[in-house]
């Protein structure tokens, strides 16, 4: 039996949700499973969080068995998710979730770094002058592999009679592919259906283009675009500042923090 079956056992028979110090003692009552940890109760509730419903972090496992239904810090309770009936759930009062694991810690708080860094950048690139963000959005898609050449690839075509036009990218050396770009600096202002139309327009017979923008697109436009027979890539600001940290543009890493998880298989146990 394994430890997960052994915590199985013990919920369905008590029929009623358990913490993981509950369910380590009833485990150990019946005699379900021997643990080799130093600290059993330990292994048993990082056993439930790592298959537990909605708990997500780099260590957690696809597969859930477990549903957390009450939040008390250490005293939270978790249920299998058959047996967990949203009405019952909702009965619980909801409080802060003290009861994490050191890697779910960590996980969220590089989620708060990362959230905070994008904001950053948008506030930097909102305060810089126009031509530098058609630069940075060409640099972007380049750096992403779009172009047959880093360095050669990308032009910026942002001057009075482009017609809406900011920057190209030829795929091949030739030219005979070309992405076009549109590259808007708003700060609240969504990205409406009229902004796609007059994009597409000046793409004239060209098939690909790529709207950037630091604000928002609204649904009229991303549903505009979904009908088009040319292909149109949307990027958000939100998408933007997530493709910027990804590629390494614009930000330096200060420090790699690796997280670590036992593999039993090693141990044959």
């Amino acid at each position: 039996m394994t430890i997960i079956n052994a915590i199985q056992k013990v919920m369905q028979k008590m029929n009623k949700p358990l913490t993981g110090q509950e369910a380590y003692n009833l485990i150990i009552k019946d005699k379900l499973y021997t643990f080799p940890a130093k600290n059993p109760e330990h292994v048993v509730k990082t056993t439930i969080r790592r298959h537990c419903l909605g708990l997500d972090f780099p260590t957690s496992k696809k597969v859930k068995y477990f549903k957390l239904v009450e939040n008390k810090g250490s005293a939270s309770k978790y249920f299998l998710i058959e047996a967990s009936d949203e009405s019952y759930a909702k009965s619980f009062t909801k409080a802060v979730d003290n009861d994490r694991l050191p890697e779910e810690i960590i996980f969220e708080a590089h989620s708060l770094h990362r959230n905070n860094l994008k904001q950053e950048l948008l506030d930097l690139i909102l305060h810089s002058e126009p031509s530098f963000f058609e630069q940075m959005v060409v640099e972007l898609l380049l750096k992403m592999g779009y172009g047959w050449d880093e360095k050669e690839s990308g032009v910026l075509k942002g001057k009075v009679g482009d017609a809406g036009i900011d920057g190209v990218i030829f795929e091949d050396r030739l030219g005979l592919g070309k992405i076009y770009i549109q590259a808007k600096r708003y700060n609240n202002n969504p990205i409406g259906r009229p902004d796609i139309q007059q994009f597409i327009g000046a793409m004239e017979n060209n098939k690909k283009g790529v709207f950037i923008t630091t604000s928002t697109f609204t649904k009229q436009a991303r549903e505009f675009v979904d009908r088009q027979v040319k292909d149109i890539a949307l990027i958000d600001g939100d998408m933007l500042t997530d493709l910027l940290i990804s590629n390494n543009i614009g930000i330096s890493i200060t420090a790699t923090i690796s997280t670590y998880q036992i593999d039993r298989d090693y141990f044959e146990i």
